[in-house]
């Protein structure tokens, strides 16, 4: 232990311990039991001991060995007392692990991927594989999971522990599957589950390009590395490389996204000697060795060129701007075109139109937004309303322009982009 420390300290000790390793200690204790939600009660009580003893005790020097070795502990007392004998097996496993662990560990096995995937088993109802996922791995709450799902939180409260249940009832194993178990029916669908939600962590810490909110820190950088760890882990894998491909070539350009003032800066607009050009190479290499997998292997199975690849072939294009000084508009359109021919998405069709107005004009994108105009799901999608009223604009309709611009800043809700709109409005309005 170090020297006794103020309970400030040891409250910020224990906050970056649950930041960095919360989802590793409960795959750790997970693999080793089955119960997820035991796992996650056992964790919670580590959590609360330490806010207890490290102020009186000092912080120790390696928290995360600390709190996996209460946690342990607090499983096994859970099931000494319930006395399950379907737990013995665990409990003898949790006590062998505790007797040979006589020094603090230093050097705690990941199992973060192997948790990942028993959550996306196809015992797992598929709408929730992702949000378990990102409470058991990141620890978001059934709120905050809900309001990103669109679900009342108690309606994802319920189907949560409804879902840990079934990992324990049907003792799903926690292990990475091989190419060989990903090539069988249903294997591309786990493969995809976990990719999805690597990526929903990303888009999650995405959102907040300044870095402020407590919540979303740190979250793009946990994605990058699951990322990598799990194209590490599958080399093989075209979508793995993809996806990771995907999020580098994003996070090449996130210094870029403000300006000094913190005004936002669209991607078309962003001074490209800020992009991290070293990240982008990279990119570029994942995803040459993605296009070569899955050339090679006939696109069948798990093999085959998927939604992950296209996206990141479409940074690509964007990434070429560094290059040549524009973009690869063109490209991009036919690769939003192939996107479009494996999801129903409107937003692609929207994507899609904006790299039509590049190449065949405002009035081409109108034209094909109309297509998906009456869609449901787009009537509150703020990104729709403002490309919309960024094509009416150059089109030179400039009432129907200010309306769009004034739904999309109704719905914006991050301060940088809703300045970013009213700006454009004003503009719009001084052009008649």
């Amino acid at each position: 232990m170090s020297t006794i420390t103020t309970t400030t300290t040891a409250e910020a000790a224990a906050a970056a311990a649950a930041r960095h390793s919360y989802g590793k200690l409960i795959a750790w204790l997970s693999a080793r039991t089955r119960d997820v939600a035991a796992a996650e009660d056992a964790l919670s009580e580590a959590f609360a001991a330490a806010l207890a003893d490290w102020p009186r005790q000092g912080v120790p020097a390696s928290p995360e060995a600390w709190l996996l070795t209460v946690a342990r502990r607090r499983l096994v007392d859970a099931h000494r007392q319930r006395r399950q004998h379907d737990g013995v097996a665990d409990t003898l496993l949790l006590l062998m692990d505790e007797a040979v662990d006589g020094h603090a560990r230093r050097e705690i096995p990941d199992d973060r991927l192997a948790l990942m995937f028993a959550c996306a088993h196809p015992a797992i109802d598929a709408g929730v594989r992702a949000p378990l996922m990102l409470q058991v791995i990141l620890g978001f709450d059934a709120a905050a999971i809900g309001s990103a799902f669109l679900v009342p939180p108690s309606t994802m409260g319920q189907r949560l522990v409804r879902a840990k249940a079934r990992i324990r009832q049907a003792a799903l194993p926690f292990a990475v599957p091989s190419l060989a178990e990903l090539a069988e029916p249903g294997g591309a669908d786990r493969l995809a589950a976990v990719l999805d939600a690597v990526y929903a962590c990303y888009a999650e810490g995405w959102t907040d390009a300044a870095g402020t909110d407590a919540q979303h820190r740190n979250l793009a950088d946990e994605a990058l590395w699951l990322g990598g760890l799990l194209a590490s882990l599958m080399p093989e894998m075209p979508e793995a490389l993809g996806l990771l491909a995907l999020m580098l070539h994003s996070h090449a350009r996130r210094h870029a996204r403000r300006d000094d003032t913190g005004r936002y800066v669209p991607l078309a607009e962003q001074d490209t000697a800020l992009w991290d050009h070293t990240m982008i190479r990279q990119a570029e290499r994942l995803l040459h060795r993605a296009s070569a997998l899955a050339l090679g292997g006939a696109g069948g199975g798990p093999h085959r060129v998927g939604r992950y690849q296209l996206e990141a072939a479409v940074q690509s294009a964007h990434a070429v701007r560094r290059l040549s000084g524009r973009a690869d508009w063109p490209a991009i359109e036919r690769l939003y075109a192939a996107l479009a021919r494996l999801s129903d998405s409107p937003v692609l069709v929207l994507n899609r139109a904006v790299a039509l107005a590049e190449t065949q004009g405002p009035a081409a994108a109108l034209a094909l937004l109309d297509s998906v105009a009456p869609d449901a799901r787009l009537a509150d999608y703020q990104p729709w309303w403002a490309a919309r009223a960024d094509l009416l604009r150059r089109q030179g309709c400039m009432a129907e322009a200010r309306a769009a611009y004034q739904r999309a800043i109704g719905l914006a809700t991050d301060p940088a982009v809703r300045a970013f709109l009213l700006q454009r409005l004003a503009q719009s309005e001084g052009a008649g």
